[in-house]
């Protein structure tokens, strides 16, 4: 039984290296935090998995996957065989996760920007790790069309206890994607773990729409993690200046970005949209005025 219940929005990144090797404790609202550098030696480190022998992978946003020891200790070589990467603005290498079953069939996702027609943007790969190099890779996904920019990239990878795997998607800085159904932008996909699009997505019998989609109306979350009671999916996204938000994900809901939001224009305070409500568009749980800028999220039980 749970004693506690906690979510843990991250809303700074520390940049491991030869000065930050001290322990800081940081006090929030209800809670403190006590942050121990574990590895050094990182260039915008983006995501982390543990690997069942206690090893870590550790994606670098300039485009590399690096391997840590049990004891903490950082591989010099980067993984190779991971795909192409375009590393610009806030785009490069996000998100790594493991398969649910990873002992059984060793698949790992990488969520990445990568480049094709008219630009670049998020795309999705599989592979499996033999030593420090990836094998077996398949590219599952790739967010269409394509554009120029370095902004709102999303990239965050989890799966639901039926399997399904989840993907992130900023609105890539064209805040009006987010409510196209034909473009992949401004929304959460859900795909069969080989990038198969399962037959229940609420967009597949939509003419024109794409069939990955899952929602509409996103801005850019970079947070997303299922809840440990319920399963339910929650993200965390960026507004614009204020206005950044917890949703509950649900098929087919429109999470309204840019038609309401609780953020404004940044330096001159305008409002965006038709204000903070509309029918036939979700509340979120949560939101924060002014920003913090939240960029990862996890439910702590203990």
């Amino acid at each position: 039984m749970l004693s506690r219940l906690t979510i843990v929005v991250a809303s700074f990144c520390v940049a491991a290296g030869a000065a930050a090797a001290q322990t800081k404790t940081f006090q929030s609202q209800k809670h403190a935090f006590r942050v121990v550098t574990l590895v050094e030696g990182l260039a915008h480190p983006w995501s982390l998995a543990f690997l069942p022998d206690g090893q870590m992978l550790i994606t670098e946003r300039p485009g590399r996957l690096r391997t840590v020891s049990r004891d903490f200790k950082l591989d010099p070589r980067p993984v190779e065989g991971v795909p192409r990467v375009v590393a610009t603005g806030q785009g490069g290498m996000f998100d790594v996760a493991l398969h649910p079953n990873y002992p059984e069939n060793g698949w790992l996702y990488l969520a990445y920007n990568g480049p094709g027609e008219g630009g670049w943007g998020t795309e999705l790969m599989r592979g499996k790790l033999e030593g420090q190099r990836l094998t077996q890779t398949q590219v599952l996904f790739r967010l269409e069309p394509k554009s120029r920019g370095g902004q709102h990239f999303g990239g965050r990878i989890v799966f639901d206890r039926q399997g399904h795997l989840y993907l992130t998607l900023g609105d890539r800085g064209d805040k009006e994607r987010a409510q196209q159904p034909d473009d992949h932008a401004g929304s959460v996909i859900r795909l069969h773990d080989d990038g198969r699009v399962p037959a229940d997505n609420p967009f597949v019998q939509r003419p024109g729409a794409r069939p990955e989609k899952f929602t509409l109306g996103n801005r850019n979350m970079q947070g997303a993690a299922l809840h440990p009671k319920t399963g339910e999916l929650w993200t965390h996204e960026h507004g614009p200046q204020g206005g950044d938000e917890i949703n509950v994900i649900r098929a087919g809901r429109n999470y309204g970005w840019p038609v309401i939001t609780y953020g404004v224009n940044y330096g001159i305070g305008t409002r965006i949209g038709e204000g903070t409500h509309k029918p036939g568009m979700e509340q979120p749980l949560h939101k924060w005025v002014p920003s913090i800028a939240p960029s990862g999220m996890a439910f702590y039980e203990g």
